[in-house]
């Protein structure tokens, strides 16, 4: 009678694994299912980490916040966000030593909406753990001006002050990279060329203050836009015309209808892929 019960207990356990909804299935580049733990393993070796988020979706989130916390316990850790635009650094640096309050960082950084769910825990765990928390956009008035002011001479006419919160001039740029002629794309022929230019401009100033603020024996964790580093681009191109040798993982974010498999299009984009499923509730 037991063997029977335990039988029937195996049984109801094995259906309900098997009938269970994962919010998310982690794939390495090859499009082989992987784990958590398995990716940290890697990723504590590496002297810069781009997790690439959908700015909206909550597995991106807490997963960021669950690396940040493993790679913790180990490593040396520098933090640093495209949310952040590089002169509201000074903000920043006031509330990660607790001189000011949440109500006033509101008034000294330009917060994203999604700043209290998605963001203030990351930048909280840095302030709780003295960790360095780098704001390494560019002033979105800057890019703005490129696109909408001619390109990048229309940074020429910047303060001395005002180009230190920018990559220095000039910076690279390539406007065959897949990933900004896909911009270009969308317009059908009606877009702007100077729209890849104003994104160039970002991902150039986020390789610049990554850069900047490398340290010997630390490792980088930056979040960012899934589509600032994906296919090994965006930031990491400008990254690898300064420091080509630099031990890097990039991790991304997508969205799919099925879990089970990872979609062709999606294999080789970063060296992990978290997949959620299409049905994920968002936070804004």
């Amino acid at each position: 009678m037991r063997k029977i019960f335990l039988f029937l207990i195996l049984i109801i356990l094995f259906f309900a694994f098997k009938n269970r909804k994962p919010a998310y299935v982690l794939y390495n580049s090859k499009g082989k299912k992987t784990t958590f733990s398995k990716m940290v393993s890697q990723l504590k070796k590496k002297e810069l980490i781009l997790f690439g988020e959908i700015h909206n979706n909550p597995i991106s989130h807490w997963l960021q916040l669950e690396l940040t916390k493993e790679l913790g316990k180990t490593n040396n850790l520098i933090l640093g966000a495209e949310m952040f635009e590089a002169d509201n650094q000074k903000g920043l640096d006031l509330y990660l030593n607790d001189s000011v309050n949440n109500h006033n960082l509101d008034t000294m950084v330009r917060l994203w909406d999604n700043y209290r769910t998605d963001y203030k825990p990351l930048l909280d765990y840095a302030r709780d753990n003295n960790l360095p928390f780098i704001a390494t956009n560019i002033p979105r008035r800057y890019a703005s001006m490129v696109y909408k002011k001619g390109g990048f001479k229309a940074l020429d006419s910047l303060s001395s002050q005002e180009k230190l919160w920018i990559a220095p001039l000039p910076f690279p740029y390539d406007p065959d990279i897949p990933s900004y002629k896909a911009i270009l794309e969308m317009f059908q022929g009606h877009g702007n060329p100077d729209i890849i230019k104003a994104q160039a401009s970002k991902d150039a100033t986020m390789a610049h203050f990554i850069l900047k603020n490398l340290k010997e024996n630390h490792t980088f964790l930056h979040y960012n836009g899934s589509y600032h580093s994906n296919n090994y681009e965006g930031i990491l191109w400008y990254i690898k015309q300064q420091n080509p040798q630099i031990k890097f993982s990039s991790i991304s974010t997508v969205n799919q209808e099925k879990l089970n498999k990872l979609n062709e299009e999606y294999i080789g984009l970063a060296d992990y892929i978290i997949v959620v499923d299409n049905d994920m509730t968002t936070t804004y």
